[in-house]
């Protein structure tokens, strides 16, 4: 079945139930900056924007855009940590009906440049140097081969090698009329790429219609308004931070206030500063803030809802954050950069029922479990999640075979993942389908580690498989079959995969070990299974 076809067939019932509309997040900032213009939108810590501030920058910076040839439709890969200057571009490309490709700060070349090629980026915006590592040369690099991309910008460093400078964009008047008209909610908008089973990421394209849906339902679900302060630690270029950082409190007509690097105290001492109301993260940086609180410094009064996902929550760590963050309640939930999101807890469900579910389907969404004959099981019963509703992505980009392998003859959507649903339909994520290790939110495809780390010429064979952590949920292990005497040593392997394979460091194991073969199956598979209960009660 055609993913685009099936699912914009569905426009006309979307529209009718309210999940869709022609709003866009352009008409958004027009509405809020004309509302109150003196309302505040975003800060970082170094700077603040009103939403009319905010409306002048970000149109005059799409116009600087067209200037350089940016046309609808085109892509800009966009590089940053969690800065003002983020939502300005965000803003820009959503103006020019430009589709933007948001890329996390931790990805180096290998990724970011397979992502500009795939993607055809006719232009990569990335920041100078940011912790220790230099992204505008990286930049430089990778325009080397990249054909399509026009142009690249800077932000918060020196532009080099033809690279333009965001603070003289900005500062310059530029033509407004080269603005061609307000794009339509179901143009194309996003391609949020997700590592997941295959070695490369698998670019997920969105409308502002389908993307949108998970901000909105959250802010009907934590009844946000134009009073609240959202407090985003996660990634604005990962798919929960974009969506209940940027989007939700610009559809509230909320503010938000961004932090860059993650460090507990700061994180509390920001909260208190800013009062902020809000916040949405992974459960590992609950769990950091926690252990850092302390209530004769830390005012977290004001916090009332923590919307976590992205990997599991612990019961324990639900009930200790009621406990400690008084007036605040964990909200959990379910989703992905394929479907947004499906299930959510409302803060008015007790801690019990946060603490044992990932939340119910949100309105709009059906979800179904099935098991191995692709048969719907019933109550209590483990399968895989499939769902369907009005936050799915049009399609992979450029992977229609992926696509259409994911979904099932009556359009259900096949997430990969387990899980069951109690009597009351509650949904509870058991595990994956797909091989991927979540490690403090994140995905890190196991296989893309394995087949870096096959061409060392010590290792024989390897298998990646996620143990738990309490840190960040899950840390990646990687169970080596040397080909000599000689073992790689842990350092080795570091500097091998970031150095020559240009892996991420994020995705480097953190744990080897050594066995002479790995357990397979008849047909040759690895049983992975068998690893992770070997190594992952080692400890």
């Amino acid at each position: 079945m055609n993913a685009t076809t099936e699912q914009l067939g569905r426009s006309v019932e979307f529209r009718a139930a309210g999940y869709w509309g022609d709003d866009t997040f352009v008409t958004m900032i027009d509405k809020w900056a004309d509302v109150d213009p003196n309302h505040l939108y975003v800060s970082d810590g170094t700077g603040e924007l009103t939403y009319g501030e905010f409306r002048e920058k970000a149109w005059n910076l799409a116009a600087a855009l067209a200037e350089l040839g940016v046309k609808p439709g085109d892509r800009v890969a966009v590089q940053l940590p969690n800065w003002n200057e983020y939502f300005l571009i965000y803003a820009a490309c959503a103006r020019l009906d430009t589709v933007m490709i948001p890329i996390v700060v931790v990805y180096r070349a290998g990724e970011v440049g397979f992502i500009v090629q795939n993607a055809d980026a006719v232009g990569l915006i990335t920041c100078g140097e940011f912790r220790g590592f230099n992204h505008a040369a990286m930049a430089g690099e990778i325009a080397e081969t990249a054909d399509s991309l026009l142009f690249r910008v800077v932000v918060r460093g020196e532009p080099t090698n033809g690279a333009l400078s965001l603070d003289k964009l900005l500062a310059t008047k530029h033509d407004l009329t080269l603005l061609p008209p307000p794009p339509s909610a179901d143009n194309h908008h996003l391609i949020l790429y997700s590592s997941g089973t295959e070695s490369h990421p698998k670019g997920c394209l969105h409308t502002w219609n389908t993307s949108s849906f998970l901000p909105k339902q959250a802010v009907k679900a934590l009844n946000m308004t134009r009073s609240d302060i959202m407090f985003m630690p996660s990634p604005v270029t990962h798919a929960l931070g974009l969506t209940l950082g940027v989007m939700a409190p610009t559809v509230a007509g909320a503010s938000v206030h961004l932090l860059d690097i993650f460090e507990p105290k700061t994180a509390l001492q920001r909260v208190g500063d800013y009062k902020c109301t809000g916040t949405a993260s992974p459960a590992p940086f609950i769990r950091m803030m926690l252990d850092g609180y302390d209530p004769s410094v830390h005012d977290v009064s004001r916090l009332r809802f923590w919307l976590s996902a992205g990997a599991p929550i612990p019961t324990t760590l639900v009930e200790e954050a009621a406990s400690k963050f008084s007036g605040c309640r964990v909200v959990s939930a379910y989703g992905s950069s394929e479907v947004m999101m499906a299930t959510v807890c409302p803060p008015e469900d007790p801690v019990e029922r946060v603490a044992s579910s990932d939340g119910r389907p949100v309105s709009g969404v059906e979800i179904r479990i099935v098991g191995e004959d692709d048969q719907p099981v019933g109550p209590g019963v483990d399968g895989e999640i499939r769902y369907r509703g009005p936050g799915r992505l049009l399609k992979y980009w450029r992977k229609p075979e992926l696509t259409a392998a994911a979904t099932d003859e009556e359009g259900w959507w096949r997430t990969g993942d387990l899980g069951r649903l109690d009597e009351d339909g509650y949904l509870r994520v058991t595990g994956r389908l797909k091989d991927i290790i979540i490690r403090g939110g994140f995905n890190i495809s196991a296989r893309e580690v394995e087949e870096a780390l096959l061409r060392h010429p010590k290792i024989a064979n390897v298998a990646v498989v996620g143990l738990p952590d309490s840190r960040v949920g899950e840390c990646a292990c990687a169970v080596i079959v040397s080909k000599g005497a000689t073992e790689i040593t842990l350092e080795e392997m570091r500097d091998y995969l970031t150095n020559n394979r240009k892996i991420a460091i994020w995705k480097v194991p953190e744990r080897i070990e050594f066995l002479p073969e790995l357990p397979l199956t008849a047909t040759g598979k690895i049983q992975k299974f068998l690893l992770r209960d070997k190594f992952g009660n080692a400890n």
